[in-house]
């Protein structure tokens, strides 16, 4: 962001006081644009306006001159700040909010010049707390990146939620770990960006980043932050943090305190993170599988969308992060299901859940707002809310027989709040205003003397009725009228006729004001009765804000039981909403072990299948999958349109489903965990990075065949379509050989080069499959079942009648494809394709050290006793690789 002009070089005598003030506070956020409250405005000046004037389509102004310029500006109200955040936010602005932190009143007699105004806060993507900037079930990341000793650590963290976790993390997998927190901002040290083997990593993050510079990321000083922020004098208790982990969770935690002006929120204690805890699951497979949301960008038709059936914005945000990070250990996924499970059995209980949780509000974002000094009456009253729920369903709960594991640690940590929901409950009244300052918000009789000021001040149009007719009576003046203005405060008013009557008794009546219309005066009663109403008022709004900060602080002082609490009720909101769903669905329980066998039976696709159920379409066609060690490998070819792309997604979401601890669309599935999920499907090109549709499915394919091993499973369809016949069939066969040789993983291949489906002859894990159709009447007809085979043509011209081809055009394409097919007798055969007599070419191999020593060595030159040191020291060299 550009300076405003010439600002560094402002001679003082040029500068208004509060133009100086507002260039100091612009001077320390350059990257942000500095909203400057004036009365009931934020203003932006100079440069930021004419941005914020243009992202915001309001109005630009000029004012005064400023060293001989019209200084652009324009503003927005405060009442609204929070739509117009939300907007300059979303365009990947930075705002620094400055607000008036002197009182006025407090001010010392003859100080001159403007109220002293600071940066509060600076409002960033990765900072947001407040409701209307946030959306409920989605998590907010800030994420960290940092490098030490040559490793590299990531650290993320939900302010609005004080979540807070770090992992190490390998360059290679750096794109997947980002791909799965998909960060509202992501800072780093400014020198990570100068190393070209992570710019793959941040491309897609490219508008979010957040340079910082790299002291900030030092490990030693990151432990330190780390000590410090949570009053301990040794992280072990922890976990067993790497130097590049300290190092992104101290720059984290320094970026958070600069954005909140050296205020923290209430951040858990961090949990370390591995990356074998998780699926690896990168970008690319993400957008393939449209995971949370669509390749349109849209939540609606994704799989988040399909299986949410939770009802608290914290239960929606959990499971949208266990959905990007399914779990890799048997026992911790089993022990997710063993809950679903029980929910399933019993009716009556889920309904009940459901039902108290709907009635819950949140709570995590709420205690953030109120530890950033930023909560309201409103958040008081959620966290009570959903406290009361919480002691509610461990009262249901308790009476439970037999819960499973993950049901007793949510019974756990629902906890006991009855004396602050009581204590909440009685402070609070039914309606309250969104800000503290507004008042208003304590209940009768908790605070008899706010009781008293607020009777003073409420009662003040009884008492001034009284005053009123009291001068009438003594002055026989019936026109007479005590009214109020917020610049001569009360005063009596009476018509220019009767104001001598007024006049005659100074004693009593004081002359204020002298109108065309009217007469003004007050007296020494009305005076008292005037400062007494106004400092009523005063200390009223002095007590209930005194109050806010007591109770605040009381919840504060509790904030790890209740975030405690608030994980109990997400995790039951999503464990009832996944009960619910198998319901719903007649899902199966998956069984989930080490095994490097994957059977489904009856697998569905479940966007797919509700898609269908909600338009009243057929019924989804149930497919079986079975990719044991000994048939790891499926060829699946059939024609356009049959469903071969539907089959390879179902089977990859059926896996993440189990994984996440969810039962499946299917009649059984057993799985063995898969540690990393690959998925080609579709095709996109990469404009931007001057990347054609082919060039991004080679980067791809590369990265599958680069990093799968015997625990992953892939899928890819039609690998090779991008290019010329032959270079693409050359692609595909090479790459079958490799998935089936090298990486030896589960993998289902879709594709319409028939011909490789005789590689089954010479690969023994691969079988093949296809879709089936028939023909009726010269129309082609999808069953859509998936059965052992191959297809022999693929009936892409009927697909294209079916699209609405010209019929001139079919006409002429079924002419050509007779031409063509009789110009190649045997097509579709192994022995029409040299290509396949050929013998897999292997790449030779350096020559070992034994080898190389060998070769230099000189018959004739060698001595016996250097003969015998030298097979020694072949001995030795053959020896170490042994």
């Amino acid at each position: 962001m550009s300076e405003p002009r010439r600002q560094a070089d402002a001679p003082e005598r040029d500068v208004t006081p509060m133009m100086a003030q507002y260039l100091a506070a612009k001077a320390d956020h350059q990257d942000a644009l500095v909203f400057y409250r004036m009365g009931d405005f934020y203003e932006l000046f100079f440069d930021d306006a004419i941005k914020g004037a243009r992202a915001l389509d309001i109005a630009l102004t000029r004012r005064g001159a400023h060293q001989g310029e019209d200084v652009p500006m324009c503003g927005v109200p405060v009442h609204a700040v929070d739509a117009y955040l939300q907007r300059l936010i979303r365009k990947g602005f930075k705002v620094a909010i400055c607000e008036q932190v002197e009182d006025a009143a407090l001010r010392k007699k003859g100080a001159k010049g403007p109220l002293r105004r600071e940066v509060v806060r600076v409002v960033t993507p990765g900072t947001l707390t407040e409701e209307a900037l946030l959306d409920a079930g989605r998590a907010n990341y800030l994420v960290a990146l940092a490098r030490a000793e040559g490793g590299l650590g990531l650290a993320w963290c939900e302010v609005s939620t004080g979540e807070m976790s770090a992992a190490p993390v390998a360059s290679v997998d750096l794109g997947a770990e980002l791909a799965r927190l998909d960060p509202g901002e992501l800072v780093l040290p400014d020198t990570l960006l100068q190393e070209p083997a992570l710019f793959e990593a941040f491309a897609p993050w490219k508008a979010r980043l957040t340079p910082q510079p790299a002291a900030r990321f030092s490990s030693r000083e990151g432990e330190q932050r780390l000590k410090e922020t949570y009053q301990v004098a040794a992280l072990d208790g922890f976990g067993a943090f790497g130097r590049a982990e300290l190092a992104a969770l101290g720059g984290l935690i320094e970026y958070v305190k600069l954005t909140q002006v050296g205020r923290l929120p209430r951040l858990r204690p961090p949990v370390r993170r591995t990356a074998f805890d998780v699926m690896a699951i990168d970008a690319a497979t993400r957008r393939n599988l449209e995971l949370a949301q669509t390749l349109a960008g849209e939540r609606k038709g994704s799989l988040l969308d399909a299986i949410d059936r939770t009802v608290t914005g914290a239960g929606a945000r959990l499971l949208a992060a266990r959905l990007s990070a399914p779990l890799t250990a048997p026992a911790a996924i089993d022990r997710r299901l063993d809950l679903v499970a029980y929910l399933v059995e019993r009716e009556t209980l889920r309904a009940a859940l459901r039902q108290e949780l709907g009635a819950a509000p949140e709570i995590e974002r709420a205690l953030s707002r109120l530890s950033l000094g930023r909560g309201g009456p409103r958040d008081l009253a959620a966290i009570r809310a959903g406290l009361a729920a919480a002691g509610a369903l461990r009262r249901r709960l308790e009476a439970e027989a037999d819960p499973p594991t993950e049901l007793k640690a949510a019974i756990g940590d629902l906890g006991f709040h009855g004396e602050l929901v009581e204590r909440l409950g009685r402070a609070l009244k039914p309606d309250l205003p969104l800000l503290a300052r507004d008042g208003g918000f304590v209940a009768p009789g908790y605070r008899p003397e706010l009781d008293r000021q607020l009777a003073l001040r409420d009662e003040s149009r009884r008492l001034i009725a009284g005053l009123e007719s009291k001068y009438r009576g003594e002055t026989a003046v019936s026109g007479l009228r005590i009214k109020h203005n917020n610049v001569i405060g009360y005063f009596i008013e009476v018509t220019p006729t009767h104001a001598d009557k007024l006049g005659a008794r100074p004693e009593l009546f004081i002359h204020r004001q002298s109108l065309a219309g009217a007469a003004r005066f007050t007296t020494t009663e009305l005076a008292e009765f005037e400062t007494a109403i106004a400092r009523a008022a005063e200390r009223a709004l002095a007590l209930e804000l005194a109050l806010f900060e007591e109770l605040a602080g009381e919840v504060l002082a509790r904030g790890d039981d209740v975030l405690r609490t608030a994980a109990a009720l997400a995790a039951l909101d999503v464990g009832a909403g996944l009960a619910t769903l198998a319901v719903e669905g007649r899902w199966c329980r998956p069984r989930v072990d080490d095994s490097l066998g994957f059977e489904i039976k009856g697998g569905r696709h479940p966007v797919v299948e509700r898609a269908l159920r909600e338009t009243g379409a057929a019924a989804f066609v149930a497919n079986d999958g079975d990719l044991a060690p000994e048939r790891r490998l499926w060829l699946v070819t059939g024609p356009n349109m049959a469903g071969k792309s539907t089959f390879l997604r179902q089977n990859a979401l059926i896996a993440i489903l189990a994984q996440i601890g969810s039962f499946v669309p299917a009649e059984a599935a057993a799985i063995g965990a898969i540690d990393r999920l690959f998925s080609r499907v579709g095709a996109a090109d990469d404009l931007a990075r001057g990347r054609s549709t082919f060039m991004v499915e080679m980067i791809e394919t590369a990265a599958i065949l680069n990093q799968a091993g015997p625990r992953a499973l892939v899928i890819l369809d039609e690998i090779g379509r991008g290019t010329a016949t032959f270079d693409g069939l050359s692609i595909a066969w090479a790459t079958l050989e490799h998935l089936h040789d090298v990486n030896r993983c589960r993998a289902l291949f879709a594709t319409h080069y028939h011909e490789l489906v005789a590689l089954a002859d010479r690969l023994p894990a691969l079988r093949p499959m296809t879709i089936k159709v028939k023909e009726f009447k010269g129309e082609v007809v999808f069953l859509h079942e998936v059965a052992p085979g191959a297809a022999d043509r693929s009936y892409g011209i009927q697909v294209a009648k079916l699209a609405g081809l010209p019929a001139a055009v079919i006409a002429r394409a079924q002419s050509v494809l007779r031409q063509l097919e009789s110009q190649r007798p045997g097509a579709g055969t192994i022995n029409s394709l040299p290509l396949f007599a050929a013998q897999a070419e292997t790449v030779p191999a350096e020559p070992s050290a034994a080898e190389a020593a060998l070769a230099a060595i000189e018959p004739d030159q060698l001595t016996p006793r250097t003969a015998l040191d030298l097979i020694y020291r072949l001995k030795g060299m053959v020896g170490s690789r042994s």
